[in-house]
């Protein structure tokens, strides 16, 4: 078997670059040596491995620089791209209002952001350094704008943290650092020296590495219990990308064998799958099917389009240049290079071969035929930064202060999906300090976000913000209390924080752990199978919420006047339910229940020794007779149409025959919202049903407006600085040109725009 069809490692070095670099090193009429069965395998031979020296040379050896340059030009431009979309670019005025009383959680206190118009600067600074990096422009200089920027605005916000975030920023960090610009740059063209040279081994070293660590790492955290047994993402299975499975399994197996098991799977063996050459291609195959489902499964931004270009990276380092080398002689002034000679690298340790073969050239550059310090600390870095990024996501019995029921801050442990969660309850209780009076807040007032929700640090810092904003509205050093209920994978709803202390007052350290965190009920956790029992015996019509809560605690709750017959079961534990209205208190053991009315409140006692175990039952009896006045409607059309209807209609009712493109003038409120919802479940189809150019279309126009408004926002906020401000009649114009939509649109796009930033809480 040749080397190309051996299996090669790609995480150290393939033999393909082996094979490159003694191409380029030894005389043609060399023969090939004899390649042992491990270095076949892995790239390396094991003496590489028996000295520092030797370690050195390995990391350092002279390698194709095709790959990394193309994953260099496509990471600049997914980058240039995600700077206006999930950066927020193009909704940036809505995120950092000057002067607005807005509660921010950075990484640390101090970080703040700067006026409207600088962010704007920064921005430009780190589009400008993604354009730089795509286009290998002043590569060190560009890379050094992004990072700074990336880096400053990522720790500026911890509720928009993710593992893909995190993983921009590091791959942006190491580019840095690597040799980037040596194949396909306009770097290449302004330096002849660098154009085509070689690049070190461990420039490749790092980013397999890395993206092993993503996919292996995501695995051994997906054999959590809870995904294993496929509580984490089972609303998955409903999403029509999962249609195909369902016509061989019922929707059960398909969450637990395709989207957990698959996943599962997936994640353990896609770094391995890459690593060989026997396997890549099935590897390539899998994780591209992978990604391009969660593109569009999430709203993950350019999370989706990154993973597949760093699949290549995988691949023999030359592979762009038999690529290439297929296309039409015209193309090739504007193509990469396809020549297989590559210059020799001063960041390059040479071997005997390759130094003898320079030798023999006689305009041969000077290279280094044994490895200097730079060669040295390179393989330090290089061992030092994997050691680093094994040991971050089990990091967190040092950083204590944000564990929380699932471990860290979202964002660097690479526990991708593992975990989900809804929110049934939540109430913020403030106390003025000097009268005692005793109020609540709006939850989210003041914030763009809904994580704090979830995490003690964010908790802190939002009690802090509160209390420093609430003096204005003469509520003198306000105590500030939490009450949040919390469902983790499909448990019960449950406090996460205590409600009894002052967040205000309370300690937090990031390095202890948060005293006032509720312990998560996991032995609980079986009740799990007996809630789809209960759900499944259920009519369409009725609702139910499980509620588990601690010895001593109570629930107030209030129930709307729309859920009618609401009755509390016990299920596990001793209740007390007090009906605040009517004096009344009602002690409840498993197997029992009541009743609650509905329109007032009431409150549920925890009186036995361990937790409470109950559940609400109700009905939304305001949509069940709306739902059956909208069948009754229903009916009445369908009989008009086809002529079966022989007695006249009332005003009232005479819309009914109006024509589907005719506008809604309807006087009964119960027949507009009918008329409406038939109109809008008749665009919903349509859009569903639409072809592929229509969604190609549907999809670029809109993000031609998103992207539209980013740069005419970013073009105001430059002249600002520059020139200073304009009249406020001249600034609304442009910003109100600045937000002109789609003719087609249907208005709605500013409020789903402010929905997505948080700004309608505001």
């Amino acid at each position: 078997m040749e080397a190309r069809d051996a299996t090669a490692g790609a995480l150290v070095g393939s033999d393909g670059e082996e094979q490159t670099a003694q191409r380029d090193a030894a005389p043609k009429k060399d023969q090939p040596q004899t390649k042992s069965k491990m270095e076949k395998i892995f790239g390396f031979r094991k003496e590489d491995l028996t000295s520092w020296s030797s370690l050195v040379t390995l990391l350092n050896r002279p390698t194709d620089p095709a790959s990394l340059g193309i994953f260099r030009c496509l990471f600049g431009l997914l980058m240039a791209i995600d700077v206006t979309q999930e950066r927020g670019l193009s909704h940036l005025d809505y995120k950092y209002l000057d002067g607005a009383p807005v509660c921010r959680f950075p990484l640390f206190n101090f970080l703040q952001p700067l006026p409207l118009d600088w962010m704007y600067l920064v921005y430009v600074v780190m589009f400008f350094g993604a354009l730089g990096i795509m286009l290998g422009c002043f590569y060190r200089l560009s890379c050094l704008m992004f990072i700074s920027t990336y880096w400053y605005i990522f720790f500026l916000d911890k509720t928009t943290w993710n593992n893909h975030s995190y993983l921009y920023g590091l791959i942006g960090f190491q580019l840095t650092l690597m040799d980037g610009n040596r194949y396909w740059s306009i770097d290449g063209l302004r330096r002849p020296s660098i154009r085509n040279a070689h690049v070190p081994l461990w420039n490749y070293t790092l980013l397999r590495t890395q993206i092993f660590i993503v996919y292996f790492l995501a695995g051994i955290k997906k054999l959590d219990a809870d995904w294993v047994e496929g509580y984490s993402m089972s609303y998955l299975a409903h999403h029509w990308l999962f249609d195909p499975f369902k016509l061989l399994l019922p929707v059960e197996l398909v969450n637990l064998l395709v989207v957990h098991g698959g996943g599962l799977i997936l994640d353990l063996t896609a770094g391995y799958l890459l690593f060989f050459d026997v396997t890549r291609p099935y590897g390539i195959f899998f994780v591209s099917y992978f990604h391009c489902m969660n593109s569009q499964l999430f709203s993950i931004g350019m999370f989706s389009y990154t993973m597949l270009a760093t699949s290549p990276l995988f691949c023999y380092p030359d592979w762009p240049r038999r690529f290439f080398a297929r296309f039409p002689a015209f193309l090739k002034a504007v193509l990469p290079l396809t020549s297989p000679d590559s210059q020799p690298s001063t960041s390059c340790v040479y071997s005997e071969i390759r130094s003898t073969a320079t030798d023999r050239q006689e305009t041969a550059p000077p290279v280094a035929k044994s490895s200097k310090l730079r060669h040295k600390l390179a393989a330090v870095f290089t061992i030092l930064y994997i050691t680093e990024q094994f040991f971050m996501p089990y990091s967190h019995f040092i950083t204590r202060g944000y564990n929380n029921w699932t471990n860290g801050l979202y964002g660097y442990s690479w526990d991708m999906m593992v975990h989900s969660r809804s929110h049934q309850h939540v109430k913020i209780t403030y106390k003025d300090g000097k009268t005692g009076d005793v109020g609540y807040l709006n939850p989210g007032v003041f914030t763009q976000s809904r994580r704090w929700k979830d995490h003690g640090d964010m908790l802190k810092q939002y009690a802090t913000c509160l209390n420093e904003l609430l003096p204005r509205y003469n509520i003198t050093d306000p105590e500030i209390y939490f009450d949040i209920w919390v469902s983790i994978n499909e448990r019960f709803q449950q406090r996460i924080f205590d409600p009894r202390v002052d967040i205000v007052k309370a300690d937090w350290s990031p390095f202890k752990p948060n005293s006032w965190l509720m312990p998560l009920l996991v032995d609980l956790s079986p009740w799990r199978t007996k809630f789809q029992e209960i759900e499944g015996s259920l009519d369409n019509q009725t609702e139910i919420v499980f509620i588990a809560d601690f010895p001593g605690l109570h629930l107030e709750n209030f129930v709307s006047e729309d859920l009618g017959n609401t009755s509390i079961h016990v299920l596990q534990g001793q209740v007390n339910v007090e009906v605040v209205a009517e004096k009344k208190n009602y002690t409840l053991q498993p197997g029992e229940q009541t009743k609650v009315p509905a329109g007032d409140y009431h409150k549920v006692y925890t009186v036995s020794e361990g937790p409470s175990c109950y559940m609400y039952v109700y009905v939304n009896t305001t949509e069940a007779a709306l739902q059956e006045n909208f069948t009754k409607l229903l009916e009445l059309q369908e009989r008009v149409r086809n002529g079966t209807e022989t007695e006249p209609l009332p005003p009232e009712l005479q819309p009914l025959m109006a024509a589907e493109d005719d506008e809604i003038n309807a006087t009964d409120p119960i027949v507009q919202l009918f008329l409406k919802r038939q109109r809008r479940m008749k665009e919903v189809k349509k859009r569903r049903e639409a072809g592929t150019l229509e969604r190609l279309e549907r999809f670029a126009v809109k993000k031609y407006y998103t992207i539209r408004r980013g740069f005419l926002m970013t073009a105001i906020a430059m002249r600002n600085l520059v020139v200073g401000l304009p009249p406020l009649e001249q600034l609304t114009r442009e910003v109100t040109y600045a937000n002109m939509k789609a003719p087609l649109g249907d208005g709605k796009e500013d409020e789903r725009l402010k929905d997505e930033v948080g700004h309608g809480e505001l």
